[in-house]
């Protein structure tokens, strides 16, 4: 294994002169912005590798070494049609007094066109001749000499053609080099540079709200993982991006056995949609699922203005049995009284994450029963800034949250925030509310549809 390290102004250009002299097969060891504002990146190769990429350089050397030789001589050739054409036309000036010597350096630019004059600098001969708006028509227009043989001409028009193609490749790579002007304004942090090559999937995980410490490590780690070849192509560079990401996020899939009882709890803020989320669960399990299961609701919500006539409407619609409770020992009844069902879903009051008493409250609830196991889910709105998202999050933690879930994603276009949360608290998610329509707008949650959102936004089937 061999060690390399290479220094510039910019890591893309300390990059490209590790690709320049090392082509494709090297990893990246360590980038770093050195005390003079350079950039550092080390590289290593194998001496297998290493050994062909100098063969081919030798190969190489040969190769240009002759082509430099064949345009060093085409670049002298078409000098030579330049200056005939030139005496050609300064003679028959001269016969008709009709070539003033002041215009010549205009009369010169009229034989070759700017891809002729750029080649014969890049080839290295010195050429007089200045640039022109038109050469080919103009040359068009000029009648050929008739000593001149057709073999010739075609020669030179094959020749015009291959330089032609060699300019155009020049153009390409120029291309290139305008898009690694992203650097310069791309993001600066701790050494972190973001090459070129992800200028758009840096742009859109940015805008999507998600906690800048969370996307600069994650940034580091694609660069630190994905091989150099994948780089030129964006659509790779997504895909890789999207699969890193879909990796760093937690879904738990539906637990439908009907040889266990499930109880859930949804607790949350106010506001953040648990009735109509709890009601979207009620009629999934009792009429959407291929088996029709038996479900039962408990509320604890009489606080609210409307919470249990909301309710009643649900379970009256959905012919489900429903209870009201105040106090923990109602709450072991219903809990009791509802045994028979598969599924038993708990609504409860909307809670500040600064009302302390609330949250003693309904810990109490589901300590209630040491022999019962509450799955206690955690519901927020999408539209809640992560910082909000992170404080809710820590609060509710001492309830003892089993999942979380996330409401009204068809209000907002920034996901970034619910990845950051999942990322942080490595705590699941199970469904996702895409809207206020019961019982259809809700999805299990999945981490493909999760990074899907976050990329490319909510598309709803």
């Amino acid at each position: 294994m061999k060690l390399f390290t290479y220094t510039a102004e910019t890591s893309t250009l300390a990059l490209a002169e590790a690709k320049k002299e090392l082509g494709d097969e090297f990893s990246i060891i360590s980038q770093k912005k050195t005390g003079d504002g350079k950039y550092e990146i080390s590289v290593a190769i194998s001496e297998e590798d290493y050994k062909k990429i100098k063969s081919k350089e030798e190969e190489q050397k040969a190769k240009d070494e002759l082509f430099a030789t064949k345009n060093n001589k085409i670049a002298e050739r078409l000098e030579i049609i330049a200056q005939k054409e030139l005496e050609k036309k300064r003679a028959a000036n001269l016969a008709q007094n009709t070539f003033p010597q002041s215009n010549l350096p205009e009369e010169v630019s009229l034989q070759l066109s700017d891809t002729v004059r750029q080649i014969a600098q890049i080839a290295g001969v010195n050429s007089t001749m200045p640039q022109r708006r038109s050469p080919y028509k103009q040359l068009e227009e000029k009648p050929q000499e008739p000593k001149e043989k057709p073999k010739k001409e075609t020669k030179d028009s094959s020749d015009f053609k291959v330089l032609k193609g060699e300019i155009d490749r020049l153009n390409d790579k120029l291309k290139l080099i305008q898009n690694m002007f992203w650097e310069e304004r791309g993001p600066k942090k701790d050494g972190l540079i973001i090459p070129h090559e992800f200028a758009e999937i840096y742009r859109i995980t940015k805008a999507s709200g998600m906690a800048k410490e969370h996307l600069e490590k994650i940034m580091q780690l694609t660069l630190e993982l994905m091989p150099i070849k994948m780089r030129e192509n964006s659509v790779l560079i997504k895909r890789y991006f999207r699969e890193v990401l879909r990796k760093m996020v937690y879904a738990r899939a539906e637990n439908l056995s009907s040889n266990s009882k499930n109880i859930m709890m949804l607790v949350g803020p106010t506001g953040v949609g648990k009735t109509t989320t709890l009601a979207k669960l009620a009629a999934r399990y009792s009429r959407m699922l291929n088996k029709n299961y038996k479900v039962g609701i408990i509320t604890l919500d009489t606080y609210r203005i409307g919470a249990v006539d909301q309710l009643m409407f649900y379970a009256k619609k959905m012919k489900l049995s429903i209870d009201t409770v105040v106090d923990t020992e109602e709450f072991v009844n219903a809990l009791d009284s509802l045994k028979y069902c598969d599924y038993i879903l708990i609504d409860t009051v909307g809670s500040s994450q600064h009302d302390r008493a609330k949250l003693e409250s309904l810990k109490s609830f589901i300590n209630a029963d040491p022999n019962t196991k509450i799955d206690v889910s955690l519901v927020m709105s999408a539209t809640t800034k992560y910082e909000d998202l992170k404080d809710i999050y820590h609060t509710f933690s001492t309830l003892g949250i089993d999942t979380l879930i996330f409401t009204k994603l068809d209000e907002t276009h920034s996901y970034g925030n619910i990845f950051s949360l999942i990322y942080e608290t490595k705590k699941p998610t199970s469904y996702l509310s895409i809207g206020q329509e019961v019982p259809n707008d809700l999805n299990v949650a999945t981490s493909d549809f999760l990074i899907d959102c976050l990329l490319d936004g909510l598309i709803k089937a």
